[in-house]
């Protein structure tokens, strides 16, 4: 049932992001920058050697990147102003300063994996049984830093497959500020620890919708309320990371899909962003857009977060309120059950739980429906990405985690209409470490953060030991099969949430 595709993707160290490079700041436990003293010497070089070593830079690196020019210019600019006023600098001499204030980063440098799948925008050109999709993937580099990027290809028919190339470079795009839902704003406000009478008091100066300036003017007028409100200046403080949190970006249109990477911006993130789960999110009116949960890292705390696009040219990136909305592996449903969001949790870090939203953004408490029982995942199980609809029911992709903390990927089924019923399950693992994918930077390991069904199969991409991106394909109806007659699990224990 299970076929192997010959595709492997792995790390490409070449693919490199053009960032601000701050010396001093190498290091999350560094404090004090070094720009002073760097810029210093850049201005006493003379001329000459401004412009023999800005050539250097264009000839060595001009071709790495789509506008070098403009990269340098944007840095010189976060840079300008820790120099003098009263110096007039030639345009050379500004752009090494934006060159000397740059780094390259290899956002593949250490490692690709944990993929997810979904069916392409646009399916125009394609011959019978063939689907194009978007592949995203997480890539992790220097400093263990992981961002999210994307490849793009053909499925079908049958098990072929074709990946596009990704194109000579890579960009991070433009970030902006996006408005802010109050309601989700007060609750993550709450989770967070603010001060219940000086976040009551913020709250009742935002409208349903607000903007960023509009939460700025909210501040001005706490600030003016501290002799009164001494829990003013930590609510300000939690208030700010939490609109930081929250943007937009915009790529060029230029840019080819697979040359897009989001990269760290927020603070919650500012370690991170892992193992995005996107689903293609068909609203009740019709209207599809690409929705994603992740995992965002600051280097203490996890959190998941959102990702929503139409295009995947415009992302924007908001938070999630609630207890189920807590731990790693969060995964949305396609499509609204009834008039609610569903979603799936592992709230409790060692089973599969369902949570659901009137509004997609805060959600209740997560009700287990399996908890791990047999040999292959004795230590833990969550879900592989978001539920697949079948007319069998959701099909649900899962990992456990065994002996030798081994990883394999599993299955259930959940009820169409009841999704927190459990109707099957498989007994033993739909796929697992073969010989040759044992090895990695993080051993005997498969995952994957989703699955697409064509054409009557499976396509699962998976992440290999933390380390490269292979593909399997299962014949759907015989794994439907299979989960019907392996039964559902047993009753869930007393002591669960259920």
């Amino acid at each position: 049932m299970t076929t192997r595709s010959e595709v492997v993707l792995n790390a490409d160290p070449s693919r490199v992001l053009a960032r601000l490079f701050v010396p001093g700041h190498e290091q999350r436990t560094d404090t004090e920058s070094r720009a002073t003293g760097v810029l210093a010497r850049i201005v006493a070089l003379p001329e000459d050697s401004v412009r023999a070593a800005l050539q250097h830079v264009r000839t060595e690196y001009g071709g790495r990147h789509r506008d070098l020019a403009a990269i340098l210019t944007a840095h010189y600019e976060q840079i300008a102003h820790r120099l003098p006023d009263t110096e007039p600098f030639s345009a050379e001499r500004k752009a090494l300063i934006g060159a000397v204030f740059t780094q390259e980063y290899a956002i593949e440098g250490a490692a690709l994996f944990n993929p997810s799948v979904v069916v392409h925008p646009d399916q125009g050109g394609l011959g019978p049984g063939r689907v194009r999709f978007v592949l995203s993937l997480r890539a992790v580099g220097e400093g263990h830093i992981s961002s999210i990027e994307f490849r793009t290809g053909v499925w079908g028919p049958g098990a072929t497959l074709i990946l596009d190339e990704p194109g000579p470079h890579v960009e991070q795009g433009v970030v902006s500020a996006v408005s802010y839902d109050r309601d989700l704003f007060k609750a993550r406000l709450a989770e967070e620890g603010a001060d219940t009478e000086s976040a009551r008091y913020l709250i009742g100066r935002l409208s349903a919708e607000f903007e960023i300036d509009h939460l700025e003017t909210a501040l001005r007028k706490l600030r003016g309320q501290r002799v009164t409100r001494h829990g003013g200046p930590v609510t300000e403080e939690i208030a700010r990371r939490l609109a930081e949190s929250s943007y937009r970006v915009v790529f060029s249109e230029d840019s080819a899909l697979p040359e897009r990477v989001l990269w760290p911006q927020g603070p919650t993130e500012s370690q991170g962003l892992e193992d995005a789960r996107f689903v293609r999110f068909v609203d009740a009116d019709g209207a599809v857009r690409y929705l994603a949960t992740y995992t965002a890292f600051d280097g203490d705390h996890i959190a998941p977060q959102q990702i929503s696009t139409t295009d995947f040219r415009e992302f924007v990136i908001t938070e999630f309120a609630g207890p189920a909305a807590k731990n790693k592996g969060m995964a949305l449903f396609p499509r609204k059950v009834g008039a609610r969001y569903f979603a799936l949790s592992r709230w409790d870090r060692e089973g599969c739980s369902i949570a659901s939203s009137k509004d997609g953004r805060r959600w209740g408490d997560g009700q287990d429906i399996y908890l791990p029982d047999q040999p292959w995942e004795l230590i833990q199980t969550g879900n592989c990405g978001s539920p697949l609809e079948t007319d069998a029911g959701w099909l649900v992709l899962t990992h456990g985690v065994g002996p030798m903390r081994e990883y394999a990927i599993g299955a259930l089924m959940l009820d169409l209409e009841d999704p927190t019923s459990v109707v099957g399950r498989l007994r033993e693992p739909l796929l697992r470490p073969a010989g040759d994918e044992r090895n990695g930077y993080v051993p005997n390991v498969v995952y994957s953060c989703g699955g697409l069904i064509h054409d009557g199969a499976l396509l699962l991409p998976y992440g290999v030991s933390d380390a490269s991106v292979r593909f399997a394909f299962f014949d759907l109806a015989e794994l439907l099969a299979r989960l019907t007659a392996d039964g559902p699990p047993a009753t869930i224990p007393a002591n669960s949430s259920a």
